[in-house]
């Protein structure tokens, strides 16, 4: 399968708009754009896609690489930058499965899957399919298995994509802090190639009113606050979960610019051949 990451920013992206700090100005430089998050993942056999959470940059990342538009889409978890391109969906597509967890938030009453179907109940051009974590499913051609991970206040999901012909891999952390469940992470173990959230590196927690939490054996915290994960806390799941190769994703324009840029942060654009 053929992963492309079209989105690999934060909520605001990177440069952020209206953004002068010297990260956002060094990307403009280098002509480089971290959007808002979103993975396509194409089935070379059948011809078919999926796309992992709907960035609202959808438009331009679709105008921007070269990858065809999805047969089906999977949403993880109902913060803004996650789900609001959905949207897009408005006379764009035929018909579009999306899929979404059913398990019910006791923060807003409904499921993931629920919530997708409220808020674009106006869009008869897409249906949801609730999915049960932990059980596989098969869209695309590919076995997708959900899992839940830590971001609290909402619910939230890290997800497997395999291919049940080439035993390919593909492993998301979703939006988490490093405090992923036991059984959350074997599911999500010995991928070809990890998405891991890092968010911003462990340096900047002392900025942040909750600090760190999760910190290693050297005092390192792994988690930023209290639901994403730090640089640090990712290589350290990377290395938890036996990944062949790890990319850092969803990450801020926070990360002072001598190191926003170096590996194994990812950009827009790259694709994977798993």
């Amino acid at each position: 399968m053929r992963v492309t990451l079209l989105g690999t920013g934060d909520t605001t992206g990177t440069p952020t708009v209206g953004c002068e700090c010297d990260t956002c100005r060094e990307a403009r430089a280098r002509g480089v754009e971290r959007t808002r998050f979103s993975v396509h993942v194409e089935n070379d056999r059948t011809g078919e896609s999926l796309l992992i959470d709907f960035s609202p940059d959808f438009r331009q990342q679709f105008l921007t690489h070269e990858v065809p538009l999805p047969d089906a889409g999977l949403i993880t978890h109902v913060h803004f930058d996650h789900i609001d391109g959905l949207g897009n969906a408005y006379r764009v597509f035929d018909d579009l499965p999306v899929h979404a967890a059913n398990e019910t938030d006791p923060k807003t009453g409904q499921s993931v899957a629920e919530t997708v179907a409220s808020k674009f109940d106006y869009l008869d051009r897409i249906s949801v399919r609730a999915q049960t974590p932990f059980e596989t499913f098969r869209t695309c051609g590919l076995d997708v298995t959900l899992v839940p991970v830590e971001h609290p206040p909402l619910l939230c999901y890290g997800l497997t994509v395999e291919d049940p012909e080439t035993g390919a891999k593909l492993s998301l952390s979703g939006d988490t802090s490093y405090g992923i469940p036991e059984d959350s992470r074997g599911v999500l173990s010995d991928p070809d190639l990890l998405l891991a959230e890092a968010i911003v590196p462990a340096s900047l927690c002392q900025h942040h009113p909750l600090g760190g939490k999760h910190f290693d054996d050297e005092g390192v915290p792994r988690t930023f606050g209290t639901k994403h994960m730090t640089r640090e806390g990712a290589l350290a799941l990377a290395d938890d979960l036996n990944a062949e190769q790890t990319r850092l994703v969803h990450t801020a324009h926070y990360y002072p610019v001598e190191e926003a840029f170096e590996e194994p942060l990812a950009v827009d654009g790259e694709v994977y051949e798993l």
